[in-house]
């Protein structure tokens, strides 16, 4: 469904409702399914910041903890979500005529610990900065677009260290990938 200035505000609900419903058996236990439901209108709110405290806030919780508890410690398999997530646009706006867009995102981040910064070159700041980069795979066709895919870019100085990637929970299997030559010419 396309997003907008003359969006139906009633049918927006109804497939976000449609969605949330086939996601919804991934999650084991209710809480975790309704708290996934907050952080997406969350993420999709008009916050002026977007991290587990602005979008507990924005769900009404005191805390932060709830949402930190599904992100980190809830049972769901979010590549079973993303799977689910693909067959949604697929049935919704299914175009032989879609493309795939891959972008490359950088998050400016303080200090080291956070899985995959480092100093490297991010659009966001136009420069070399600490951040940590993602890439997603986004559906575009006539009728709107939808993120189906992500990946965070883990850069060799962090594979090179098993005990470091240990620490942050980085699966063994997953290695460098590499990134495309920044800054584009």
């Amino acid at each position: 469904m396309a997003v907008g200035r003359n969006v139906d505000l009633a049918r927006w609900q109804s497939v976000f409702e449609d969605l949330m419903a086939q996601v919804a058996g991934r999650f084991s236990r209710v809480e975790p399914r309704r708290r996934a439901r907050a952080f997406v209108l969350g993420l999709l709110a008009e916050l002026p910041r977007k991290n587990c405290w602005t979008i507990a806030e924005h769900a009404g919780d005191a805390s932060p903890a709830g949402m930190q508890h599904l992100l980190s410690r809830a049972s769901w398999d979010a590549d079973q979500v993303r799977d689910d997530i693909w067959d949604f646009v697929v049935e919704h706006l299914g175009d032989q005529g879609a493309v795939l867009v891959v972008d490359e995102t950088g998050d400016l981040k303080k200090g080291t610990c956070t899985v995959g910064v480092q100093r490297q070159y991010t659009g966001t700041a136009g420069r070399i900065e600490n951040s940590q980069v993602a890439v997603y795979l986004v559906y575009a066709a006539a009728a709107g677009r939808a993120a189906i895919d992500r990946r965070l870019y883990i850069p060799r100085s962090w594979t090179e260290d098993p005990s470091r990637c240990r620490a942050a929970g980085i699966p063994e299997e997953v290695g460098s990938r590499p990134s495309p030559p920044w800054p584009p010419r």
